[in-house]
């Protein structure tokens, strides 16, 4: 019997062809239902009481890189409503493409005070779906990791070796907010 433990890491904030995979794994749009959204989202959309807003950043992008104010404000609000345990010591920085033109920054809400639910009313079913998945992806990737307490046995009988493993979480980081798709 083996025991240790397991770090899982929060994915990077979105590219435009990581944010078109997952809406199409999670929320089986199309690439084309995808950016149509996403555009109208970044162009703003009339938000009761507050006016037109653009809800998120430039969506044609190639770059996981993040402005220092957007993780300011994301480990602020992480801290308030999760608690000081999720917010990591240092800002998660991630590494682009060596291709990547790195021209604008990734995908994130332009306001990460307008929380998903409480505009709800305001958007369509398929807005607030997309804004949500963009939301807590760039929320989930400004928090601590994911701690994973594993054990895994190899039992021999007759000259065969059968392995069984498994795990619990022993902190859930992250992944209270947000799993990538596979």
């Amino acid at each position: 019997v083996k025991r240790g433990e397991k770090r899982k890491h929060p994915a990077p904030p979105f590219t435009t062809s990581n944010l078109q995979q997952e809406a199409s794994r999670k929320l089986g749009f199309t690439t084309a239902k995808t950016m149509q959204i996403a555009q109208q989202l970044y162009e703003g959309v009339d938000i009761e009481g507050r006016g037109t807003l653009g809800l998120i950043s430039y969506i044609r992008t190639d770059s996981v890189r993040l402005s220092d104010e957007a993780v300011a404000a994301a480990r602020e609000a992480i801290a308030a409503r999760y608690g000081a345990e999720y917010v990591p010591e240092k800002p998660n920085v991630y590494k682009g493409r060596k291709s990547a033109q790195d021209a604008h920054e990734a995908i994130r809400p332009a306001n990460i005070d307008l929380r998903p639910e409480e505009i709800k009313a305001s958007l369509t079913k398929d807005q607030f779906n997309l804004y949500k998945l963009v939301y807590l992806r760039f929320v989930a990737c400004q928090m601590a990791d994911a701690i994973m307490d594993t054990v895994s046995s190899d039992i021999v009988s007759e000259g065969y070796i059968f392995r069984a493993s498994g795990y619990k979480v022993a902190f859930p980081g992250f992944t209270a907010v947000y799993e990538e798709s596979t």
